[in-house]
């Protein structure tokens, strides 16, 4: 098989049609005619000698062959993208660097980086997007993102967590509630009052879960009604509104008005925490970028946060059915 004919410019148009599923919408992603793009499919397929997609079926699918073509030309783009990274002296920090954040890190720790980071590193230009936990893992693996910001640990060999530092938990009561005489709340205090919960792509309301030891098919919430929120903020105001608990992480808390924080109860030993970590792909090249985002944010950070509290425990974060036996 020759392949000296094949380009990068098939290959890109493959992974268009495998992910639009649509010869048409992948050659409007492209930006070139459809007729345009099917011709270069064809010629790929000429040259591999195999069909790659399935036309007779809508919406498009690869064949099983094409499956295992998608996963190399996917491969092949990801290592081509990184050559302007191999010739870039280690010394100068500078391009472009893709981080993901997951949305209960985006609002405390974006602010802590962007303003430092711009002034540190006038010559990289940082692109943020917030992204659920699993979107994120994804998006690592495809090299659509270079780095992000997430708890872990994430029981990811391909993924390769550096700590930032370690979130308490904290109990945000009602005004009114019967657990606002406790100074400090006991895991088993919240087995019989249940809080209220993100929603099921943040990986903060799987530590609830575990910590509350809540079953969902047998508990409801407050008065019979469930809501799962989509922010903590929403959380938060349902609480003030005389309705039950929720918890918050420490970040989060510190950033409550002062007459809010009087609603705030911690733990009492084990303390619940969760652990904050810059995470990439194994083969990322771009370790200075990473350097300097690690760096800023560290700096950011409370010292008290820097440091795993004494008689603390991590809830984790897969749900039951996803964690290694």
């Amino acid at each position: 098989m020759d392949v000296s004919a094949l380009t990068l410019t098939q290959l890109r148009y493959l992974l268009a049609v495998d992910e639009h599923r649509s010869f048409r919408g992948a050659a409007e992603s492209c930006r070139v005619s459809q007729p345009a793009l099917s011709m270069q499919i064809r010629r790929l397929e000429e040259i591999l000698g195999v069909c790659l997609f399935d036309r007779g079926k809508s919406p498009v699918v690869p064949t099983d062959v094409g499956t295992r073509v998608v996963t190399q030309a996917r491969q092949v783009l990801r290592e081509c993208a990184r050559l302007p990274d191999v010739t870039q002296s280690f010394d100068v920090v500078a391009g472009s660097y893709r981080l993901g954040v997951i949305p209960t890190l985006a609002r405390t720790l974006i602010p802590r980086l962007v303003s430092s980071f711009t002034k540190a590193y006038p010559r990289v230009h940082l692109v943020i997007e917030e992204l659920p936990t699993d979107l994120l893992v994804r998006r690592l693996l495809e090299d659509t993102v270079d780095g992000g910001l997430a708890v872990t640990p994430l029981g990811s060999p391909a993924i390769h967590e550096r700590h930032l530092g370690f979130e308490r938990f904290f109990v945000y009561l009602s005004p009114k509630h019967p657990l606002g005489k406790q100074t400090e709340i006991r895991q088993s205090d919240l087995v019989e009052y249940k809080p209220w919960l993100l929603s099921e792509e943040h990986c903060f309301r799987t530590q609830i879960l575990h910590l509350c030891s809540i079953d969902l098919r047998q508990q409801p919430s407050d008065g019979g009604v469930r809501f799962e929120a989509g922010s903590l903020d929403t959380l938060i105001d349902i609480v003030d509104t005389g309705h039950g608990l929720t918890l918050l992480p420490e970040l989060v808390a510190n950033r409550l008005a002062p007459e809010r924080k009087s609603q705030l109860r911690s733990f009492s030993p084990p303390v619940p925490v969760r652990r904050i970590s810059l995470i990439h792909s194994r083969q990322q090249e771009r370790r200075p970028l990473a350097d300097a985002v690690l760096s800023i944010l560290t700096e950011g950070l409370p010292a008290a946060l820097r440091r795993r509290p004494t008689d603390a425990v991590i809830p984790p974060i897969l749900p039951a059915h996803r964690r290694k036996k």
